[in-house]
């Protein structure tokens, strides 16, 4: 079996050759790396020329190379033959070189490989390249010279390219190469990423061989779907490469060497995403002091700031943190009768204890006026009353005066200054309550700067997101919001949310309601995420600045987060399962992450559509081990606001036959049953106001039945568009009729008149109700064998 080598390992890669006198290295992946995903994302910034252009005209050239030469490899002038046919030389030379000038603010050195070449100059040890590509020795050399620079470059002796020979590694390239170099096989080490021709082709004639492992099979998954996630995000543009991944290199080098699940999630997910909003933060900040004058004071909000204000910290950068919640922002806001008029309108619906709790009225007076007013309209008529509505405005007044002192305790800006709210998003409903206050009072420009923002109105505020409606369609926004709470809770403070200030600005808390094990392993990931930071750049060798660099950021962030968002890996969930969200609303109410147990029976009985009306807050992880077709349908169904409905999910059905009994009368039907998941389906059987007994003859179809649940509900909660389980529900008490029970859940049918009686549950008044059942077929009954006709024998004798 072939050795293999890690990226970290690779500048003491010698010590283990003693005998070895020349270095012999892959080119592509191994010295030179590219930030985006695969070779051929490149060709997106291309010229004209687009990604499937590119790749059809590759492809042909090899084709007619192999025809006319028997060769499979061919040089790039061919490929741009194939495709710029009637173009002119000139045209053709200027379109190479196009791609020569993508590559090289694409490509990189690996700084492993690189102090690998320097430890074997050291010892005296040339180095040579041998590569298969379509580039020329003196195109490649010029590449690696134009991306890495002249001292990289110039540690290189010969270059072998497979284009000039006309085979690859894996075809024999290294036996012209020995020719050439006139040395023994066994005093050469060649290190490739690819092992077939790396290893399998190269170790044959007798050279040691090496075959550098990018990364893991974890880690290569999940680049893998960070690119189907980030092209889902990201549409084509001309000019510019696909599925920009700026932190694989910086994975690659330090990733195997941690072993903390935790850290690791922090490390290669939070990571580039937190620094990518960073530079961005750099950028804004430099853009609003040109702007406005004045000092730029990065205000980070807490507790959701916390991750992000620790990640400017640790680039060296100045940031002040200030406790500033959503109920504490809504409450310094409710300075007139039309402002509170206003927000208890927009929360009327909503539950009306944190409404009386968010207006800061004593909790005797919240009390007897939730006692005596208990519904909409007349909860809103007593806040009206012209002494209470007095009352809120004082309380809500010196709120604000507060809220102010604890700005200025935290920050003291200057009059002319520039407050950058910083926060992970995504409505800036802060900023909304606060805006005015804070520029008013501290005589400052306010100015909001999210990780991602999708607001719900057009505030007229000076907002902007790093993801955000400058680069991304609304329903975009709203797929990534959506599940925006896994990443609240990975990046908030471990702390509880601020309630109240004191006369000096001193923060009042409520207590942290977060379990403490919460905290421990929200922080190991925090510090995976700033040893990112600080590990960042290290393993990359650049001779000039990276192309599109804010925008290769942005959307490697995207990726990395929709993918977290939508299609999490089982060792991330595993350091999520306990994990709970704190609502942060001024009362102590948390909600699971995700709860894959109700997941599960959701999806048998209700299909992908038993999310609706759910109140946990990360969805997407309870469908892990129910395949990437469903991650996936959900994905795309939310990005693209598609107009879906249970119905379109169904292209079969079973007739399943019943037995309906009203205590007078039987009678004989069918009832249709749909499919849900996972080769279960529903049959949902109307029984009116609880009159009728229901036989489900599952005989008639079946041998073997498996039946998940039998439930009664309302009516008008099975066809609600907002499904909460448990609401209403009562579950059946069946009895079996030639039904034997042989597992859980799973019936044997002696016969096709077996079946299963289930009585109605306890009336409720006149309401309508539904028995659903949730099954799934097992073992089909066979037909009836036909009876054996009757034979007569002709010339018999009676």
């Amino acid at each position: 079996m072939a050795n293999a080598i890690l990226p970290h390992a690779l500048p003491s890669a010698l010590d283990a050759y003693p005998g070895v006198t020349l270095l012999s290295l892959d080119c592509f992946d191994t010295l030179l790396w590219r930030d985006v995903h695969a070779p051929r994302d490149l060709f997106g910034a291309l010229g004209e020329a687009n990604l499937l252009q590119r790749g059809w005209a590759e492809q042909t050239a090899r084709n007619n190379a192999a025809v006319s030469d028997r060769r499979n490899e061919v040089h790039i002038d061919e490929i741009y033959a194939e495709l710029m046919p009637k173009a002119s030389t000139a045209e053709r030379r200027a379109a190479v070189q196009d791609e020569l000038d993508a590559e090289a603010r694409h490509c990189f050195a690996f700084e492993p490989t690189v102090e690998l070449m320097r430890a074997a100059k050291a010892r005296g040890i040339e180095t040579i390249i041998v590569s298969d590509t379509y580039l020329d020795e003196k195109q490649l050399r010029g590449l690696i010279a134009a991306a890495a620079g002249e001292e990289v470059a110039g540690l290189i002796g010969r270059i072998f390219c497979s284009s000039h020979y006309g085979k690859a590694k894996s075809e024999g390239l290294y036996e012209p190469v020995l020719k050439a170099l006139k040395i023994a096989p066994e005093k050469i080490l060649h290190i490739g990423d690819n092992k077939k021709a790396d290893v399998d082709g190269v170790a044959p004639f007798g050279v040691n061989t090496l075959h550098l492992k990018q990364f893991t099979e974890g880690t290569e998954q999940r680049i893998r779907l960070e690119s189907a996630i980030s092209n889902i995000f990201h549409a084509t543009e001309a000019g510019l490469a696909i599925t920009h991944q700026p932190h694989r290199a910086t994975i690659a080098a330090n990733e195997p060497q941690m072993s903390d699940t935790a850290e690791v999630l922090g490390y290669t997910t939070l990571g580039p995403a937190l620094l990518g909003f960073d530079r961005w933060l750099e950028e804004e900040a430099a853009a609003l002091q040109a702007q406005n004058g004045g000092t730029v004071h990065a205000v980070f909000l807490m507790r959701d700031g916390y991750l992000p204000q620790l990640v400017h910290e640790a680039r060296g950068r100045t940031g002040h943190a200030v406790e500033i919640s959503r109920f504490t922002a809504t409450a310094a806001s409710l300075r007139t009768a039309e402002e509170v008029e206003h927000y208890v309108q927009r929360e009327i619906l909503s539950d009306l204890r944190a409404v009386a709790q968010q207006l800061l009225l004593p909790a005797p007076e919240a009390a007897k006026l939730l006692k005596e007013n208990s519904r909409p309209l007349p909860f809103m008529r007593a806040v009206q009353e012209p002494q209470r509505m007095r009352r809120i405005i004082g309380t809500s007044r010196a709120f604000a005066e507060r809220l102010v002192a604890h700005v200025r305790k935290e920050v003291n800006p200057a009059k002319g200054d520039t407050l950058m709210l910083v926060d992970l998003g995504y409505n800036g409903s802060v900023q909304n309550d606060i805006d005015s206050l804070l520029a008013g009072a501290l005589g400052v420009k306010v100015a909001g700067r999210y990780l991602l923002l999708r607001e719900q109105s057009r505030s007229g505020l000076d907002k902007k997101g790093f993801i955000g409606h400058d680069d991304y369609d609304c329903a975009a926004l709203e797929s990534l919001c959506a599940n925006v709470a896994v990443l609240e809770q990975l990046c908030t403070a471990a702390q509880g949310s601020v309630v109240d200030y004191e006369k000096d600005g001193t923060a009042i808390r409520r207590g942290n309601s977060i379990k403490s094990r919460q905290s421990a392993v929200r922080d190991r990931v925090q510090e995976g995420c700033l040893r990112f930071v600080r590990d960042e750049g290290k393993a990359i060798i650049r001779a000039v600045a990276p192309a599109h660099e804010m925008v290769m950021w942005r959307r490697a962030a995207a990726a990395v987060l929709g993918r977290l968002m939508y299609v999490p890996l089982g060792s991330e969930l595993a350091v999520l399962g306990e994990f709970e969200h704190d609502i942060n609303l001024g009362v102590d109410n948390t909600v699971s992450l995700f709860d894959p147990a109700i997941a599960k029976k959701g999806l048998r009985q209700r299909g992908l559509f038993y999310m609706k009306g759910a109140e946990r807050m990360y969805l997407p992880a309870e469908l892990h081990g129910e395949g990437l077709a469903l991650k996936l349908s959900l994905l795309a169904q939310r990005r693209f606001a598609m107009p879906l409905k249970y119905q379109d999910f169904v292209d079969n059905s079973i007739s399943l036959p019943l037995i309906v009994a009203d205590g007078n009368q039987v009678s004989t039907g069918n009832v249709t049953a749909t499919p849900t998941h996972d080769g279960y389906y529903l049959a949902p059987i109307p029984i009116g106001d609880s009159r009728f007994s229901v036989g489900v003859q599952f005989g008639q179809l079946y041998d073997y039945v498996q039946v998940e649940s039998a439930v009664f509900m309302p009516v008008e909660t099975f066809l609600s568009d907002k499904i909460q389980h448990g609401t209403g529900e009562i579950d059946a008490l069946p009895s079996l009729e030639g039904m034997d029970q042989v597992a859980p859940h799973l019936f044997r049918c002696e016969n096709e008149f077996s079946f299963m009686m289930v009585p109605p549950p306890p009336r409720q008044g006149d309401r309508p109700m539904m028995l659903a059942i949730a099954f799934r077929p097992i073992a089909a009954r066979a037909p009836a064998a036909p009876a054996p006709a009757t034979t007569t024998l002709m010339g018999a004798v009676a």
